[in-house]
Parts: C-alpha cells; sequence; structure tokens
C-alpha cells in the first residue's frame, strides 16, 4: 500500500516547477509520469487499486501500468495513447511540480502548445530503440522547436527504453550527439540528457547500477535542481486592467480603482505610471489587495490601483512605468501556431485576445512556415497555415495595443486568434 505524500503538508516551499512532457507516440511519457507520482509516494491506494483493475491494462502479470495515472480518457486507455493534455500535481520535500503530459500524434501537436505555454521545463523523451542510429523521429523535431519557440528556460532531454537495447553506452552516445546537433540549429543554448527506464524505475529517482557509465544526477533530482523563474519581477511593469472598481459613486468622493494582474514587474505607490495605448500619466496613490494597502505588488498578484488623479482608463489598457512604457500601435509580426482544424483564410477577419484587450484582427501577409523536417523558415507560397503549422505573418488590428516581444515580456508579447464565426481559438501567437 503506498503511503500518503506528507510533503505537502510539511515540505520546505521551494517554488513550483511547471513541466511538460514531449516526444514520439509510444516514447513512454505517461509511463514516465506515472513512475515520478509512484516514486515520490504521490498515488492513492485506491488509484493503485483502480489502475490494477484496469481492463485495458497493458502490462504482463502484477505489473503497474503507470501510464493509467495520466491517461485518464476511455479513448486514451482504449488505444494506447495520450490525446489531451494532462495535468498532475505532486510533490517532493524540495519542490513542488505540476506535470503536464502532452500527446506525441503530430495531430495533436496543438495540445502540446497550450500545454507547453505555461511551462518552466520541457522533458522531451526519445524512445532508445526507434533512434538507436541517431535519426531522431520528426515528433522530436517539433517539439523541441516548439519548446524553443515558446523560450522554455529548460530542457531535458530523457532516453527512454534503454533496457531494450541492454543499457548499450554507444546508443546513448549517438542519440546524445544526434540531439545536440538539433539543439546547435534550433538556438538551443543548453540542454541535460540522462538514459532511463520509465517502466522499471532506473534513474528516475535513483541512480542505476545498470549505468555506471552515467555521471549525472537522477531525473528527479535533476528536476528539483532546476531554477524557478521568478515570474518577470525583474523586468518593466506590465498591469492590464480587467475592470474599474466603483464604490460611492453618487458622492463626490467616490472611490476608484482599477484592478488587474500585474504580468511582470513591481509596482509601489509614488510609481508614476503611464496608461497605455492613450500615454495619459499618473501617480500611483494606493496599491490595493481586497481591504489592505500594499508596500508592494509583484508580478503575479492581483491588485486594484489607486491613481492620484481621475484618468480614462477602461478594461484592455495597460498600465506601465512611464519610463519603460510598451510599444503601442495596430501593426506586427507574429509567428503563429495554427490549432483550428479549419486553415488560416488571409481573406477573413479574427478576433485578437491580448491580455484582456479583444479586438479583430486581419492578415495582412503569410511570410514563412517552419518545415520541421529542414528545421528551418521556407517561404510560404501556399499562402495559408494548416493545423499545426507554425509560420510567420504581419497583421493588423482594428485598436491600438500596448504590446512588447515575446522574446523580452513573454506575458505581453502573446496573443491568441478566435474565428469569428465559430469562436474556437484558431492560434496561439507570439510578436516578434
Amino acid at each position: 500500500m503506498n503511503a500518503v505524500n506528507e510533503s505537502f503538508l510539511g515540505g520546505a516551499d521551494n517554488g513550483v516547477l511547471r513541466l511538460i512532457t514531449a516526444g514520439s507516440v509510444d516514447d513512454g511519457k505517461s509511463t514516465l509520469i506515472g513512475r515520478l507520482l509512484y516514486d515520490s509516494k504521490g498515488v492513492f491506494a485506491d488509484q493503485l487499486d483502480a489502475i490494477a483493475r484496469a481492463k485495458y491494462k497493458r502490462v504482463a502479470g502484477e505489473g503497474i501500468d503507470f501510464s493509467l495515472l495520466t491517461d485518464g480518457l476511455e479513448a486514451e486507455r482504449e488505444q494506447g495513447i495520450t490525446i489531451d493534455v494532462a495535468y498532475r500535481y505532486f510533490a517532493t520535500p524540495a519542490r513542488k511540480f505540476i506535470i503536464a503530459d502532452a500527446p506525441g500524434h503530430e495531430q495533436y501537436t496543438r495540445n502540446m502548445v497550450t500545454g507547453a505555454s505555461t511551462a518552466d521545463a520541457a522533458i522531451i523523451l526519445i524512445d532508445a530503440t526507434r533512434a538507436a542510429d541517431g535519426v531522431l523521429l520528426p515528433q522530436t523535431k517539433r517539439h523541441s522547436t516548439i519548446a524553443k519557440l515558446l523560450g522554455l528556460r529548460h530542457i531535458v532531454v530523457a532516453v527512454n527504453k534503454m533496457d531494450l537495447v541492454d543499457w548499450d553506452q554507444a546508443v546513448f552516445e549517438r542519440i546524445h550527439a544526434s540531439y545536440a546537433q538539433l539543439a546547435e540549429r534550433l538556438g538551443i543554448a543548453s540542454f541535460q540528457i540522462l538514459p532511463l527506464s520509465a517502466l522499471n524505475g532506473d534513474n528516475v529517482v535513483t541512480l542505476s547500477p545498470r549505468t555506471p557509465w552515467y555521471r549525472g544526477e537522477p531525473l528527479l533530482t535533476l528536476l528539483e535542481g532546476l531554477a524557478v523563474d521568478d515570474n518577470g519581477s525583474d523586468q518593466p511593469l506590465r498591469l492590464a486592467v480587467q475592470w474599474v472598481s466603483r464604490e460611492g459613486g453618487d458622492r463626490a468622493d467616490d472611490f476608484r480603482g482599477y484592478a488587474g494582474r500585474v504580468s511582470s514587474g513591481v509596482l509601489r505607490p509614488g510609481d508614476t505610471v503611464q496608461v497605455q495605448p492613450s500615454g495619459v500619466s499618473a501617480v500611483v496613490r494606493e496599491v490595493r489587495l481586497h481591504d489592505r494597502a500594499l508596500e508592494a505588488a509583484y508580478a503575479g498578484d492581483s491588485v486594484t490601483v489607486v491613481l492620484d488623479r481621475d484618468v480614462d482608463v477602461s478594461r484592455g489598457d495597460v498600465i506601465v512605468h512611464a519610463d519603460a512604457p510598451a510599444r503601442v500601435g495596430r501593426e506586427f509580426d507574429a509567428e503563429l501556431c495554427w490549432l483550428d482544424t479549419q486553415a488560416l483564410n488571409p481573406a477573413r477577419r479574427y478576433l485578437l485576445k491580448h491580455g484582456t484587450r479583444l479586438t479583430s484582427a486581419k492578415i495582412r501577409a503569410l511570410h514563412t512556415r517552419r518545415d520541421i523536417h529542414e528545421l528551418q523558415e521556407v517561404p510560404n507560397e501556399a499562402g495559408v497555415l494548416q493545423m499545426n503549422d507554425i509560420g510567420r505573418v504581419s497583421l493588423i488590428t482594428r485598436e491600438s495595443l500596448a504590446v512588447d516581444a515575446y522574446d523580452d515580456i513573454p506575458s505581453n508579447g502573446a496573443f491568441i486568434l478566435i474565428d469569428e464565426a465559430t469562436h474556437q481559438t484558431a492560434a496561439a501567437g507570439m510578436l516578434r
């Protein structure tokens, strides 16, 4: 009977690490997460009992099919694949984790994009039996490209199923060399790589005696040591206004505050700020959280800002420090990850959601499309983007937006496109 992990209650809070697992079909992503949950005692006894009796169990004998801990949909268990992103939470005495298990099939690449958009790190799994000659599968290249585009700080390459190649160091070294070439072509500055067996638990939580030639750390120890982003507190201030808070509107001294979430930077009383896109300036009189005043609000805090004078502020505006404004404009270049089953149609208008602002937008030009096999941008001669395509475009919006380049401030450089007719999310975009 697996004991309850009490580190949720008594462990030191060293920050939350948000992970996504990615790779090709049957690389063992779900099994790896299940093994992490099990070995860190993040699984309850009734869960183990349920998967032990599951009719879709694919492990012989009394063994545990760890993939069933994340593949919860009936269709997933029936087909033995991951279809939707599954989120799992667990903790060790050193850190808390949120893991997103992304599908491996090419048709579900868009699910990987949504899962990776909030991640700090990616675990790219490679099946040692299918890459023994050093040739990487297309989805490994595609997911690595997406991880780079989304600016994930840490990439961990897990060479799985090493037990099926007899823990051959030469196989591992060939895969290591191939991924190093891929990382160089994609511009990935650094990555960490390790050999493991998710099914048997080798090098997952503890080092395996089967890899005396591996000098690194087991996966869990490696993840516990990754630096967590400070959520952008060292970046310029960006606060997207969600709504205007009013109280006592029938009096001359009525309260007026502007509620929103600080997505980056730090906001303090006395700061001179600017409301964009209008460009009107004011001084922060007070920063409030519920009924108390704060000395400072940091990235991630949802607060109400009171200014020293009444200015025109409405939902969708962005409050910035006057000496570090965002770029204001209507025309932008961006990279789109197309998510909709209907291809991009340049003749149509789409709704663009940026922060709390919703406006209409039109694609003015489609410049290039990323060729995953050649790992480069190629001219988009077809003039369309199909589902799961990634391409660079120019677009124009009906209203002015206060934006930053995604590489500089991801929270203010990301947006989505919405189909006006179906209200489906059509694309995830990154301003360049």
